[in-house]
């Protein structure tokens, strides 16, 4: 693998409606943060990019339910959601926000070189309104049945059931997800994207990934590409980017549409983290000229937008579909190099719902547990390429199993003896067969991993570095170390080298998916210096919701250019001190697995 490349990693937005739970974070959260920190650690050049999805209708529908504005409501979650994901160590260059002045700017200027090369158009078509209200309804919050396969409880913009984009006037029995009414549809006027204007030119990039892609988004977007319609980029709703054209600019209840929006913050975000590292033109090297290579993490549900809709907008706005044009203020920008969508992640065998209970936040997990531990349970049993059913008793047993028992104990056996016996890391004798076969394996499994790694196979990765961690505590108890103290301590001691070295590779291996436990065993064996740098929450300030002053919000950054943590076996060195661990993980009783149960049930809080 070269090292030196240029690497976008952009995360899907949260919708800011609400704490995530640890569905959410299964698929856009933790695969992304373990892909980039082994990409900084290969030497490369990562740009970590996403924050909170803050515009539309359910989030103006939750204000009113809840007596605030909007704002007040994105306010409040844009901060709940940065302090969790924070504290589940997702190392972001720059978490923001979509309502910045910033983000409005990156967002009009896209849409008028959408415009301008005739990408987008106007068009009278059918509004969903709630009679009762007389507000529009957001195509997410009506449902019905579906035309194309009949699945009943298909949504307004896209049916989960077979994958299809839909309108809310084509559904059959048409209902509001807000008071259960049938919704009255009018005429409104609204510019569409030309997406058919498309489909050749994203039908030749989809040719060139086969085989680099995961076979279920690459047969799903190819699928997309068959039946392309224009597609709505402007809602009847004041909440939201304002239309850049005369005539629309000042139209209060006229908005951009908020998939279209929230998918060009991407951009926003890396041209914002560009400002604020005082190099305002920075943000290019990971966007044009087709050299840097830009990896998108999300659930499923997002594959249209991000393998289709979004690739649309950036080829429009550089002037590569149908009908040509020229590239917008911004230049010619690149389109994804992969999209890396993960399935769906369940809960003792339900779909999580906020509304049902059946869910447990972020927060709340992380309370109780550590964030490792979900960490390694989400890229261990998660939905990487098929839905997977969090349980409690799965995730005890592998809390206890793997972390404590084969992990946290290979740690704590291998210091505790070496600080106790010696004192610090002793040098290598004479090494025997045994010594170097299990030498030369764990060196090994640095390309084996970091390939697996390299193709986002994240539980092939993390299972061919625990089967190290498996070898090395093996190899420690084939040689019996604690035997040889009185009757060959030279021999002890180099088998004491090995299996510090072992540790220390394994730890290597494990830092992507343990980042926290990563630099904890790296003070443990004496190391120096930030091995694996974690996010923190730090300021941004901008005008916020199309506000004329400029206030200060919460944005996650991190300074991940000091980790000194590199994908290579460093040998370890000889008489640096060490002292008698703590333990790395926590067992669990059993009856967490009862008690998480009766509080899913309603039983305690």
């Amino acid at each position: 693998m070269s090292s030196k490349r240029h690497i976008l990693t952009a995360v899907a937005w949260p919708y800011a409606n609400g704490p995530r739970h640890i569905g959410h974070v299964s698929g856009f959260g933790v695969p992304s943060d373990v892909f980039s920190r082994f990409q900084r650690m290969s030497g490369n050049h990562v740009l970590m990019v996403s924050g909170t999805d803050e515009h539309g209708t359910p989030i103006q529908v939750l204000a009113d339910q809840e007596g605030v504005t909007p704002r007040e409501l994105a306010d409040r979650y844009n901060q709940v959601i940065a302090e969790d994901l924070v504290g589940l160590g997702l190392s972001y260059d720059l978490f923001t926000r979509t309502t910045t002045g910033n983000h409005y700017a990156v967002v009009q200027q896209l849409f008028t070189a959408l415009h301008d090369n005739g990408y987008v158009f106007t068009h009278t078509t059918k509004g969903a309104v709630s009679p009762s209200t007389g507000r529009t309804l957001p195509d997410r919050y009506i449902e019905g049945t579906c035309p194309i396969c009949g699945y009943d409880g298909a949504r307004g913009d896209q049916c989960d059931n077979c994958g299809n984009q839909l309108d809310p006037i084509d559904l059959i029995g048409p209902r509001s997800r807000i008071n259960g009414e049938t919704p009255e549809f009018i005429d409104t006027e609204h510019f569409m994207l030309d997406l058919p204007a498309f489909a050749e030119v994203m039908g030749r990039w989809l040719e060139g990934k086969e085989g680099d892609w995961r076979p279920n988004v690459l047969k799903f977007s190819r699928n997309l590409l068959e039946d392309l319609q224009p597609r709505a980029v402007t809602r009847d709703l004041n909440w939201g980017v304002p239309i850049p054209l005369d005539g629309w600019d000042e139209n209060p209840n006229k908005r951009l549409y908020v998939w279209f929006d929230a998918v060009i913050g991407y951009l926003s975000a890396s041209i914002e983290w560009a400002k604020r590292t005082g190099d305002p033109e920075a943000w290019r090297l990971w966007w044009q000229g087709g050299d840097a290579e830009s990896f998108y993490f999300m659930g499923k549900d997002n594959i249209v937008f991000h393998s289709v809709i979004w690739p649309a907008i950036l080829l429009g706005a550089s002037g590569e579909g149908d009908r040509g044009g020229d590239p917008g203020p911004l230049g010619e920008l690149d389109v994804p190099s992969e999209v890396v969508s993960s399935e769906f992640l369940t809960m003792e065998g339900q779909k999580f719902s906020s509304s049902r209970r059946v869910v447990i936040y972020v927060r709340d997990f992380l309370q109780r547990y550590s964030a490792d531990a979900l960490r390694y349970y989400i890229m261990a049993a998660g939905p990487e390429t098929q839905d997977t059913d969090f349980t409690w008793s799965e995730f005890v047993r592998r809390n206890n199993d793997e972390l404590v028992a084969a992990w946290g104990n290979l740690v704590n056996r291998s210091v505790s003896m070496a600080a106790k016996n010696i004192g610090h890391v002793p040098e290598a004798g004479e090494l025997t067969g045994e010594d170097e076969q299990v030498l030369a394996a764990s060196r090994a499994a640095f390309d084996a991993v970091g390939t697996r790694l390299e193709r986002s196979q994240f539980k092939a990765a993390l299972q061919e570095a625990m089967r190290t961690v498996a070898e090395a505590n093996k190899y420690i108890s084939d040689q019996a170390p604690w035997a040889l103290k009185k009757t060959d301590p030279e021999r002890m001691a180099t088998v004491l080298h090995v299996a510090l070295q072992l540790v220390k590779d394994a730890n290597t291996l494990l830092t992507p998916f343990l980042p926290e436990s990563a630099n904890k065993v790296h003070a443990m064996l004496g190391g120096e210096g930030q091995w694996s740098g974690m996010p923190r929450l730090e300021t941004g300030h901008d005008t916020i919701g199309g506000s004329e002053e400029a206030v200060d919000y919460t944005v996650i950054t991190g300074d991940y250019a000091e980790d000194v943590a590199r994908w290579n076996s460093e040998p370890i060195k000889p008489g640096t001190p060490l002292e008698r661990p703590k333990p790395l993980f926590a067992k669990l009783d059993q009856s967490v697995v009862d008690e998480e149960l009766a509080r899913l049930r309603g039983e305690i809080d």
